[in-house]
Formats: structure tokens, sequence, C-alpha cells
């Protein structure tokens, strides 16, 4: 992968996020005309010792870096599923709101996205494993290898999904 801004032209940068309280993911995917290619991709990773508030600092500080390094234009989170577990939950919503914060204080624009759908556009079954994301990321990144964090394989999916809908949504503009 390259290993700055400076290796990309007149490209659309959009960050995706994958929102956690363990892990967050994070992937950034660059669109150069209808070729889409992954820059860079990780994970905040936080102790689960740590109190709360010190976990949403990390994660928020590790997202402005990455912010501050790829300059992305745009950002895609994905929205919290909700199951049954409210704590869980809550502290899903708090590291998404952590990243809602990094997108906003650097004034980029932020468009949140379902599991499901993120799931939908990138694989084409709203109901795929976690396996068939990974594969399909990589397919349609061409990477030679899936990303090793599955949360940074869900996050470049989140900003992958974004591309696709942006070209969709583009398509369907020009159409009418």
């Amino acid at each position: 992968m390259p290993s700055g801004p400076a290796s990309r032209s007149e490209s659309l940068v959009v960050l995706g996020v994958d929102p956690g309280l363990t892990v967050t993911g994070w992937g950034v995917v660059a669109a150069d005309g209808e070729a889409l290619r992954s820059l860079d991709c990780g994970a905040a990773a936080t102790k689960r010792r740590q109190p709360q508030e010190e976990r949403l600092h990390q994660i928020f500080r590790e997202l402005c870096a990455v912010i501050q390094r790829w300059q992305p234009a745009e950002v895609a989170v994905e929205e919290p599923f909700v199951g049954e577990n409210v704590r869980s939950a809550f502290a899903i919503g708090a590291a998404r709101a952590v990243c809602l914060l990094a997108a906003a204080q650097a004034g980029l624009p932020v468009r949140p996205y379902s599991p499901a759908e993120v799931k939908l556009v990138v694989t084409g079954y709203g109901r795929s494993d976690k396996t068939q994301v990974q594969e399909m990321v990589r397919v349609q990144l061409n990477l030679t290898e899936a990303p090793a964090s599955a949360d940074a394989a869900d996050a470049l999916a989140v900003a992958l999904c974004h591309h696709l809908r942006r070209r969709a949504d583009a398509r369907l503009e020009r159409a009418q």
C-alpha cells in the first residue's frame, strides 16, 4: 500500500469506520475514476480494563491521526447493530459518537450505513458473514490478501460501500 497521501492525485478519498469500544476498525479507500483502491487500514484497539473515557479518547486520537494523514473528503460510519445487549449497544454508541466528533472536528461530512446495507452493497447479500465480507473486500480492492483484522476489513467494506453508493446515486441523477 502507498505510504501517504502524496501518492494519490485527483482521487476521492473516503474513511470508513466500524466503531466499537474494544476495537474500532478504520479503512481508507480512494476512487480514481472507476478504480477503487485501499490506501491503508487498521484498528484502534483499547484495553478492557481502562476507564471508558480513556478508551474513547484513544479512539478519538487515533482517528484524528488517520484523518490528518490521509485527509479524506468524506467519512462513512457503520451504524451499530443493536441486539439484546443494551450495555454493549451503549458502548458502541459512545465509540460511534467519538468517530462522529473526529469527523466533525475536521469539517468532514459523514454518511451512516447499516451493517446489512454494507453487506448487501459489498457482497450482494445483506446477511453475509465476516469471511464473505473480507473476501469481497479483498477482491474488489484488488488486495493480495484480506486484511488480518476483521474490524479493519469491515471498515474498508464501509468505505467501499460508500463509494459504490455514490456511484449509483450519480448514475441515477444523470439518468433523470
